[in-house]
């Protein structure tokens, strides 16, 4: 879906590392190395969306941060695109389904830190939750977003990751 909307794929990283979770920054040779791209390709990327107001630059001692401008009035609005781009709408409405009694629902490993590695760790909270149905599921989930969907069930979700469902 973004792909088509943006053509630069180092823009599209720097956007799902940002805007995947407000807590995410990041620095130019750190955003380099992660995204396997040359500091070039990501110093223009994050002027553009510097410069745009999408990202803002703090300024360390030896290094500058760059992370999501929460403030921004498309915040919100581009946050819903990339985890729509990513799935991670799809995921949940199917979980929420037929899956029993769901506390919460985490999103662990690289896309929880902005990377869009190609495999989305799921970490299931609840009791009573629907393990078989989940098994089903995934490949369904895996055909529609087209990632690997990993999911894991417990109880009690002691880890970190992000936090993108709450039944309240």
């Amino acid at each position: 879906m973004l792909n088509d909307l943006i053509t630069s794929k180092t823009r599209l990283q720097l956007l799902i590392k940002f805007f995947i979770s407000a807590a995410n920054s990041g620095y130019l040779r750190g955003l380099a190395q992660e995204m396997d791209e040359n500091t070039n390709a990501i110093r223009k990327e994050l002027n553009h969306l510097s410069d745009a107001g999408y990202i803002l630059r703090d300024t360390t001692t030896s290094k500058i941060m760059y992370r999501a401008n929460t403030a921004h009035p498309l915040f919100s609005t581009l946050q819903q695109l990339v985890r729509k781009h990513l799935g991670i709408d799809e995921i949940i409405t199917q979980v929420m389904e037929r899956m029993g009694e769901v506390s919460k629902i985490y999103l662990t490993g690289d896309y929880a830190q902005g990377i869009d590695s190609g495999t989305i760790a799921v970490v299931v909270e609840g009791i009573n939750v629907n393990e078989e149905y989940l098994v089903q599921l995934a490949p369904k989930i895996e055909k529609e977003i087209k990632k690997v969907v990993q999911f894991t069930v417990t109880p009690e979700f002691t880890g970190s990751g992000l936090l993108i469902f709450e039944n309240k």
